[in-house]
């Protein structure tokens, strides 16, 4: 079951694609932050998703938020898929113990030992302020989430 709205969003430490530790509470009272959870790097559905985000990157810039990207994939892969990809915001690598992030939102599906495809903005105060899980083959619509990200940012300033 997936995180609910209003919940403390559980905090963690990831590596990026350059073997730097990204932590969530470091954004808090900073930025919004925008986790973006994809099943796998290289998958067709997963590089159209990275794409319109590597495309809108300036709209999510402006509203004053941080994108981070998820899955189990390692460090290596995330940085030849960001670098492939031309991505600029970091891809973390939920990847051991495999999914054990993913899992305290409730987005690992164990059974397949990969992530859902989902979506949560963690507001400044470090709470979930919006979240939608996705069919895996869904690319997500990100009017819909920018449109989230706005109503979060005026709930905030």
């Amino acid at each position: 079951m997936s995180i609910a709205v209003g919940k403390k969003a559980p905090d963690f430490t990831l590596q990026n694609q350059e073997k730097k530790e990204v932590k969530l509470s470091d954004f808090a009272g900073k930025k919004n932050v925008v986790l973006v959870w994809y099943p796998l790097d290289w998958s067709p559905t997963c590089t159209n998703e990275h794409t319109c985000f590597v495309n809108d990157m300036k709209k999510f810039e402006t509203l004053d938020a941080e994108v981070l990207g998820v899955s189990v994939d390692s460090v290596w892969s995330h940085k030849a898929f960001a670098d492939r990809m031309g991505i600029k915001y970091s891809l973390l690598a939920d990847f051991h113990p495999r999914g054990a992030m993913s899992e305290k939102y409730g987005v690992y599906l164990a059974d397949k030992g990969i992530t859902g495809r989902a979506i949560a903005i963690v507001n400044k105060a470090g709470n979930v302020a919006w979240f939608k899980d996705y069919d895996i083959p869904v690319v997500p619509d990100l009017k819909e989430v920018a449109a989230a990200l706005s109503q979060v940012k005026a709930a905030t300033a």
